[in-house]
This record gives C-alpha cells, sequence and structure tokens, in this order.
C-alpha cells in the first residue's frame, strides 16, 4: 500500500493556542495522489497535541476553559521542581490530549463532519514553531 509523508510548520503562541490545520492536511492528502486511505497528523514534541473539534470562537474559549479545570497552569508539578521550565501542566495536557489523530479519506476529500476541523493546539509556556508530520497511506 503506497505511503507518503509531508511535513510542513506552524508558529505558535503557546498557552493552548489552538491552530486549524484542517486545509494544510486535505491539501497534502490531494498532493499524495490517492483516492481512498487513511492520513495521520502527528506533532513530534511532547508538550502539543492533534485533535479535532468545531473550531470556532466560542468552543475554542471553552476547550481552553476546560483544560485549565482539569490539569491547572498554577500548581506544582514534579517536572517543574526537576527541570525549572514551569511547562509541567503541557506536557500533562499534551499526554492526555495524544499526539497523532487520523482521519479516513474517499474520493481524496477527508472525511470529516460538517463542523469537524483537526487542530493542533500547543500547550507549552512560550511561543514556539512546531513540525507538524502527515502520513497518507492508501490507494
Amino acid at each position: 500500500m503506497p505511503v507518503a509523508t509531508f511535513d510542513f510548520h506552524i508558529n505558535t503562541k503557546g498557552h493552548a493556542d489552538i491552530i486549524d490545520v484542517t486545509g494544510k492536511v486535505q491539501e497534502l492528502v490531494r498532493k499524495s495522489g490517492m483516492a481512498n486511505g487513511i492520513a495521520i497528523v502527528f506533532i513530534p514534541g511532547s508538550t502539543a497535541g492533534v485533535t479535532s473539534v468545531e473550531f470556532e470562537p466560542g468552543l475554542v474559549k471553552d476547550l481552553k476553559e476546560a483544560l485549565d479545570r482539569a490539569v491547572p497552569t498554577d500548581i506544582e508539578y514534579a517536572h517543574d521542581a526537576r527541570w525549572g521550565d514551569g511547562n509541567g501542566f503541557s506536557h500533562v495536557r499534551a499526554a492526555l490530549l495524544k499526539g497523532s489523530f487520523t482521519v479516513p479519506f474517499t474520493g481524496g476529500s477527508l472525511t470529516l463532519g460538517t463542523w469537524q476541523q483537526i487542530t493542533v493546539i500547543d500547550f507549552d509556556n512560550r511561543p514556539r514553531k512546531r513540525r507538524v508530520v502527515i502520513q497518507v497511506i492508501g490507494e
């Protein structure tokens, strides 16, 4: 089964910055020339994750607030005590969200719901330049 691997970079603000990458993923699926298969979206690193959401301001705000409640930024983390970088919360958030997202495609188009977008969320406590890897597997 053919495999095509692509990557691109995004600049983030950190602090649960949520970036819609759906258009870029769709572009790369089409570029692969494959009609049917799966696209895996992967973010290297341990302080960011990939998921799908309805990418609109209200949901973005709700998700950030839910993350603050579930994994607060203002408590002590053992990681911070060891490394002193103050981003223990971002590692925990990324571990819960995960570093990849898989979506099937048919007819060269992602099979996402009407209000579903693929997003990268950077949890780190500073701006970053993030590499996003897309692997397309199909026929």
